[in-house]
């Protein structure tokens, strides 16, 4: 197996975005992640060496088109179609304004710039960051990053096969160069999804890195 490089010291014109490290998604969650609370401790040391770094905050209102319980006889892990083509369906997670919803209480970057919240809308799920799952409709994420004079992008947090790879591959897509920091991330593995998510972020020209 091919050792991926190390992650170079952070420039001015880098940030670092953290994605979803909620409650729901570590262990004893809604929809956790194997071992998803494990990342922490290296996560924060990496934002530590970061000048600027933002949050994204998974936000869903009750009854969620995502959650399988809007869907009567459907299970968890299901695929339905929707307007936009198939949707996972998932356990109610990260519902406005619960515990499920905070970041977990480990993470601890306070000198983080912004968190954008993602998946509000009930009808349209929302993995990446910078575009929602309609493939349509954007988050402003891009244009901001832009106008702050950012050129390259980091990401880690959780899931690197759903919510990471999706804002990593948006991010490339919107012009910027993207790495992923893998042992700062945790996959979920649906059906395989782990693997695919590496694979399709390595042909767009993701660079997958290690701290």
């Amino acid at each position: 197996m091919t050792r991926s490089p190390a992650l170079s010291p952070p420039a001015e014109e880098d940030i670092l975005l953290i994605v979803d490290i909620q409650n729901d998604f570590c262990p004893g969650g809604a929809l956790a992640v194997p071992q998803g609370d494990a990342i922490i401790p290296l996560l924060n040391r990496v934002a530590s060496r970061f000048a600027h770094v933002g949050l994204t905050q998974d936000w869903h209102p009750k009854g969620h088109l995502s959650f399988a319980s809007s869907h009567p006889g459907k299970r968890p892990f299901e695929t339905i179609e929707v307007s936009y083509g198939p949707q996972i369906l998932w356990p109610d997670h990260c519902v406005q304004g619960t515990e499920g919803a905070a970041f977990h209480r480990a993470l601890d970057v306070p000198h983080a710039e912004f968190v954008l919240r993602k998946g509000y809308h009930p009808a349209i799920d929302s993995y990446s960051a910078f575009r929602e799952n309609d493939r349509r409709t954007q988050t402003g994420l891009a244009s901001y990053l832009r106008e702050r004079g950012f050129a390259r992008l980091r990401l880690c947090g959780l899931a690197t096969d759903f919510c990471v790879s999706s804002s990593a591959l948006d991010a490339l897509d919107a012009g910027f160069s993207v790495s992923v920091i893998l042992n700062a991330s945790r996959g979920i593995d649906v059906g395989g999804s782990l693997e695919k998510a590496l694979a399709s972020m390595r042909e767009a020209g993701v660079s997958l890195l290690n701290a």
